[in-house]
């Protein structure tokens, strides 16, 4: 087969993500990823394939794909060379180059699937900064919401209601839950407050069923192999799952979020739209579609019936992930109320 010239788009997508991981202290990760390079001029069908994909390569996250399906190889024990790599014994990029592209030339037929479906990258660490705005807004609209969740995944964070957390030694949820969160914590701890979750749903495109092992396996390749505590957070979601599923709709975003931002709304209630680490996979279409639908909400929400917008999101500038809040009929402005780690580790919070 011979060589296809890659798109400078799928080549901008992979360094992007590999600098990103490295960034997040997740070098394993970002050497894997940066090994995809190699394989763009390389004769395998994944290589020709990811050298010939759109330009939407980095909405699609197209490095994570084949990185889940390389790391699924791995956990199943299914080709030993990848060990020294997902250890952190072997670091030196020229050596893993080729290492992985023998792999994926051995596993061609395993891999190329990966390819068809966005990655599941959903992770309960990243529901401190969600319940921490949730406390924020409880005492400027009142402690009742309904949680709408873009870009659920397996529903693992549309199961927020359900965890523990101690947030810079501000506690929330039920103590017994088998999830506790519990992020080092920058900066004034989140205010004190109550939160009831009225009901919750979320919606993704292509979603996960934590109660079916093969499944639940999948999502755990997704899983960096830099944070093994990750694992052990999928255990317990799939242990909250197997009690209640997280209810999920099979949807794209911007259709589900037009049809929640419309549907009946309890008195009393702040109508919430959510979402972690998904903005940058969306097309930006999509995106403005999303931001036009919440502000004209915003627009008719009265002092009952609120809405409010929170995200977890990265800033492609400086890395940063970002946790910002808007909320009506107070004006939507935004207050941008800390960062956090792109999986949960840490929080700073800014005490606003």
């Amino acid at each position: 087969m011979e060589p296809i010239a890659p798109s400078a788009r799928v080549i901008q997508a992979i360094e992007w993500q590999a600098d990103y991981a490295v960034r997040n202290h997740a070098p394993i990760t970002g050497r894997v990823v940066r090994a995809q390079l190699a394989l763009l001029q390389g004769p395998t069908r994944v290589g020709q394939r990811l050298a010939q994909w759109p330009d939407s390569a980095m909405e699609d996250a197209l490095p994570l794909r084949v990185a889940g399906g390389l790391h699924a190889l791995h956990l199943a024990r299914r080709d030993g060379r990848l060990a020294p790599i997902y250890a952190g014994t072997l670091t030196d990029q020229q050596a893993i180059d080729p290492l992985i592209g023998a792999v994926v030339a051995d596993h061609d037929d395993i891999l190329l699937p990966w390819l068809d479906g966005p990655p599941q990258t959903n992770e309960a660490g990243r529901s401190a900064s969600i319940m921490a705005a949730l406390l924020w807004l409880s005492g400027r609209l009142g402690p009742r919401f309904e949680l709408n969740e873009l870009g659920a995944s397996a529903g693992v964070n549309t199961m927020i209601d359900r965890f523990a957390f101690d947030l810079g030694g501000v506690m929330a949820g039920p103590a017994d839950s088998p999830m506790h969160i519990v992020p080092q914590w920058n900066g004034p701890p989140p205010p004190v407050g109550a939160v009831e979750i009225t009901a919750i749903r979320g919606c993704d495109r292509a979603p996960l069923d934590l109660t079916d092992r093969a499944q639940a396996d999948r999502l755990k390749a997704y899983v960096w192999a830099d944070a093994p505590e990750r694992m052990a957070r999928i255990d317990a979601a799939v242990a909250l799952a197997r009690i209640m599923p997280p209810r999920i709709d099979r949807c794209d975003a911007g259709d589900w979020i037009a049809a929640r931002l419309i549907a009946p709304q309890a008195a009393d209630t702040t109508r919430v739209v959510y979402h972690s680490i998904v903005w940058q996979y969306l097309p930006e279409a999509t995106r403005a579609a999303i931001t036009a639908g919440i502000e004209a909400a915003g627009a008719v929400a009265t002092a009952s019936r609120r809405l409010a917008w929170v995200r977890l999101e990265t800033n492609r500038t400086t890395f940063r992930h970002e946790l910002s809040v808007r909320y009506w009929p107070d004006g939507g402005d935004e207050h941008v109320l800390g960062t956090a780690h792109a999986h949960g580790a840490w929080v700073e919070w800014f005490g606003l």
